[in-house]
C-alpha cells in the first residue's frame, strides 16, 4: 500500500503545480486543505549526526544538501566542538549508541581523524558516509584509519555513496571518472577488511530485486565483504528531485500509508552542524532540514529535546518541508546504520 500510494502521489510538476508546492510546507501546524500537520517525536536518541562541513571534493547532480568544492555554508566543525556534544551525552545519559559523520566529504574535515578516535574510544558505533575517493585516500588518512581499524574494529564502519552498479549512471549524477576512483577506494577498505557498507539511489525506475542483484554482481568481482541483500549493508535511497510534487503529511496520513512516525530519522536522531561565521554548532533535526537558522534547535542536546515554536512542538518535528514527504514518508529513506531503506 505504501509503494502504491507513493507511485500514486509523485508527479513531474507543471507550472501550476509549482505554485501549489510553494503555497504548501508553509503553514508549520496545518497542511494546504487545513489538516492537522503530522508531528514526531523523539523518542529515543539513538544516533547522533555530525556535519563535518559541507565542503566536498566532487559537485554530485542531486546532492541533498548541495555540497560541493566552493560551498562551505557549513563550516568544518572542530574535534572540540564536536566533543562536546559526546560530553553532553556522557553527563546527561543519554541513550545514544551510533555516532554518524557527514558532509560534503568527511575526509576533507582536518579533524576527522581525531574525531573519529574520541568518539570510538567512549565506545560509540561509528558510520562516516563518505564518497571514497582522494580525501579519504591520502597518506595521511589512510594512516589513521588504519589505527583506527585496528584499535576499534568493525565499531567503525564507513557508508560508501555508489549511485549505481554500472559506471555510467553513477558518473551521471557524480561526474565522468568518479566511479573508478570510488572503486579504488572501496577496494583499498576491502582490502583492509574495513566494515563497508554501498549507498545507492533509486533514480533509474529499477526493481529492489534488479537493483539489489546489480550490485551483488559488481560486488563478487571486487572480492567486497558486503552482502548486497542485507538493507544496512546497501542502502538504496530515493531520489531527491525537486521539480517533483509531493502531497503533505497530516496527521491521518499514518494510518493511510501504514506507516509510523517512531520509522522516521527525527524519531531517533539529531545532527549538529556549524553555520559559517557562527561562534559554535547548532542541534538539527535530522540530515536533511540543513535550513539554518529556521531549523535551528539549540546549541545543545538538551535545548533541543525542549525546542518550541513554530517549527517545532516541546522537541517534537512538524513536517513542514517537502523532504520530510519526498525522502521519510514516502520514499522510506533513513541515514542510520540499522534502520530501513
Amino acid at each position: 500500500m505504501r509503494e502504491k500510494a507513493k507511485e500514486e502521489s509523485v508527479a513531474p510538476m507543471t507550472d501550476a503545480s509549482l505554485a501549489i508546492q510553494l503555497e504548501k510546507f508553509s503553514d508549520p501546524d496545518l497542511t494546504v486543505d487545513g489538516k492537522r500537520r503530522a508531528r514526531v517525536s523523539l523518542e529515543l536518541l539513538s544516533t547522533l549526526w555530525i556535519n563535518t562541513g559541507t565542503l566536498c571534493n566532487i559537485a554530485c547532480r542531486n546532492c541533498y544538501i548541495e555540497s560541493s568544492p566552493t560551498n562551505d555554508t557549513f563550516a568544518y566543525i572542530s574535534r572540540a566542538e564536536a566533543a562536546a556534544f559526546l560530553d553532553e551525552i556522557a553527563s546527561d545519559g543519554l541513550p545514544v549508541t551510533e555516532i554518524g559523520y557527514t558532509g560534503g566529504e568527511p575526509f576533507l574535515n582536518p579533524d576527522i581523524l581525531g574525531m573519529l578516535a574520541d568518539a570510538l574510544e567512549r565506545g560509540f558505533s561509528v558510520l562516516v558516509l563518505t564518497n571514497a575517493m582522494q580525501p579519504m585516500l591520502r597518506p595521511r588518512v589512510r594512516a589513521g584509519l588504519l589505527d583506527l581499524r585496528k584499535a576499534h574494529g568493525d565499531r567503525l564502519t564507513l557508508r560508501v555513496s555508489l549511485d549505481h552498479y554500472t559506471a555510467a549512471l553513477h558518473d551521471e549524477e557524480r561526474g565522468p571518472g568518479s566511479f573508478a576512483k570510488t572503486l579504488e577506494g572501496i577496494d583499498w577498505l576491502a582490502e583492509h577488511r574495513f566494515s563497508i557498507a554501498l549507498a545507492g539511489r533509486t533514480c533509474w525506475g529499477e526493481a529492489d530485486r534488479e537493483t539489489r542483484a546489480g550490485y551483488a554482481a559488481l560486488i563478487q568481482s571486487r572480492s567486497w565483504p558486503i552482502a548486497a541483500e542485507r538493507q544496512d549493508a546497501l542502502v538504496l535511497f530515493p531520489e531527491m528531485n525537486a521539480r517533483e510534487d509531493v502531497p503533505e503529511i497530516s496527521d491521518a496520513c499514518w494510518g493511510i500509508l501504514d506507516v509510523s512516525p517512531s520509522d522516521m530519522m527525527c524519531a531517533s536522531s539529531r545532527m549538529i552542524a556549524k553555520l559559517r561565521g557562527d561562534n559554535r554548532p547548532v542541534v538539527l533535526p535530522c540530515t536533511l532540514l540543513t535550513d539554518l537558522p529556521r531549523f535551528g534547535m539549540g546549541s545543545t542536546l538538551a535545548e533541543a529535546a525542549l525546542a518550541d515554536g513554530d517549527l517545532f512542538d516541546h522537541g517534537a518535528v512538524k513536517l513542514c518541508h517537502p523532504h520530510c514527504a519526498r525522502f521519510c514518508v514516502l520514499g522510506g529513506g533513513s541515514c542510520s546504520a540499522g534502520s530501513p531503506e
